[in-house]
């Protein structure tokens, strides 16, 4: 799926809405140790562009800054393609690898009718009712634990191009959609767009998200794809939770996209600018009350569509984020995910991978862990290269009786049900000595007992 980039407004605001957002931010004091609502690591898809890109050019002069500060790091994915059918699909596969990995993951939700007011980024839903089917449709693949969904980023900041009429029809939509989710998934974490500290000022866009629902939402983000400083958009999130308060509105919380907001700050469009950094590493651990997450909502390295087109991942843009910014933090993560609710009295059973040593020579290993649901499944298999790295694999599963594999990514699959094998793409063909690399599947029935073996092509 191509994840589209985000055309970015800095809108300057006013001399009075400084002072006043000045004023208000000094009746705040910056949160303590804890952090906001969420805990847990956050989901490092390993299907990203920036992965593959890596992968597939271990030789680039580029390729170990780009690899340790951005594609080691988790990322949104961004469900930008329009179409109903595979909606739910998709959110299941995805949210069901992240399962597997026992890891948040953050889905950038951008289907809106009207997007981007027909600019760089332009799409989305033909119109709202079709937008609420493919809403409806996604909603059912979002399982039951802890997702972090950033719905229609510039949605509620941008609207110059829509009359009255049209505003409060989108502002109905996305206060069904935020409902529909939270009701499919009652531990998804829905936010709002609220746009950045440079846009609107915090009243009025407190004014917007309450009537777009966000008391139905667990709070707002902002800066996606912009380059605004962190502090900054911890006082503007501040000034906007103290409005939201006047309002009635309260225990609302922010998330800050902090992927390219290290260096400079200013002109929307980072395709020229090299004078960019990443900002802060992707944590549910902000040590701010009011902030559930620092994220990388915008993915370091896709194009805003000035010098390249948009969405595209391009190298030299990442190389720029990544050289001259600082190492990521070196952590432990967790066995679990510690969950962020209290679990449902039944959880998803999930099988353990085998805990056999990779192979000595020029051989290969598979594991699989399924995540069972009513009725489904999804699988994540995991490739380890013996002592000799791998120019090609292919690994076969033996599926359970009745178990029929439905969606498959970062693999080809040949077959569908009994023993199916999956080969190697172009950007994971290539395993280090004793490295690994996954794909996965999607698949009706059940998939607990699936037995995998590998063998190098």
């Amino acid at each position: 799926m191509a994840i589209l980039s985000r055309r970015r407004r800095s809108v300057a605001v006013s001399v009075a809405a400084v002072a006043s957002a000045t004023a208000a931010a000094v009746c705040f004091a910056v949160g303590g140790a804890s952090a906001g609502t969420i805990s847990g690591p956050l989901y490092r898809d390993p299907s990203s562009a920036v992965v593959r890109w890596v992968a597939a050019n271990p030789g680039d002069s580029r390729a170990a800054a780009i690899r340790d500060k951005i594609a080691s790091q988790p990322q949104a994915r961004w469900f930008a393609n329009f179409n109903p059918s595979t909606a739910q699909a998709e959110a299941a596969a995805f949210i069901g690898a992240a399962n597997a990995a026992q890891q948040i993951p953050v889905m950038a939700v951008y289907q809106i009718t009207n997007r981007d007011c027909g600019g760089a980024s332009a799409g989305g839903a033909p119109d709202l009712n079709q937008y609420q089917t493919w809403v409806s449709n996604f909603s059912r693949g979002l399982g039951n634990r802890t997702v972090i969904i950033i719905l229609e980023t510039d949605s509620l900041a941008l609207l110059t191009c829509l009359n009255s009429n049209e505003i409060n029809a989108r502002n109905q939509a996305i206060s069904t959609a935020t409902r529909t989710m939270k009701s499919a998934n009652p531990n998804a974490k829905v936010y709002l767009d609220a746009g950045h500290s440079t846009w609107n000022s915090a009243n009025e866009t407190a004014n917007r998200l309450r009537a777009a629902g966000v008391q139905y939402a667990d709070g707002f983000f902002t800066n996606v794809s912009n380059y605004n400083p962190t502090s900054g958009e911890a006082n503007f999130g501040r000034n906007v939770i103290s409005a939201l308060n006047g309002m009635g509105l309260s225990g609302k919380r922010q998330v800050i996209d902090t992927s390219r907001n290290g260096g400079a700050s200013g002109d929307w469009c980072g395709d020229d600018n090299t004078d960019r950094r990443i900002g802060q590493y992707p944590t549910t651990n902000t040590g701010d009350n009011n902030i559930d997450a620092y994220l990388w909502v915008k993915p370091p390295g896709e194009a805003d569509g000035c010098r390249y087109t948009a969405g595209s991942f391009q190298p030299d843009l990442a190389f720029s984020l990544a050289n001259g910014a600082p190492n990521p933090p070196t952590t432990t993560p967790p066995t679990t995910a510690p969950p962020t609710t209290a679990p449902p009295t039944t959880p998803p059973p999930t099988t353990a991978p085998p805990t056999t040593p990779p192979p000595t020579g020029n051989g290969c290993t598979a594991s699989v862990v399924v995540n069972q649901w009513n009725g489904g499944f999804t699988a994540s298999v995991t490739v380890t290269a013996g002592d000799t790295a791998l120019n090609g694999w292919n690994v076969s599963i033996a599926l359970p009786g009745g178990a029929a594999v439905t969606s498959t990514w970062s693999a080809q699959a040949s077959g569908t049900s009994g023993t199916v094998r999956f080969t190697n793409v172009s950007y994971n063909g290539q395993v280090g000595a004793r490295q690994s690399t996954s794909f996965g599947f999607q698949g009706n029935g059940t998939g607990q007992g699936s037995t995998a073996t590998c063998a190098a092509s």
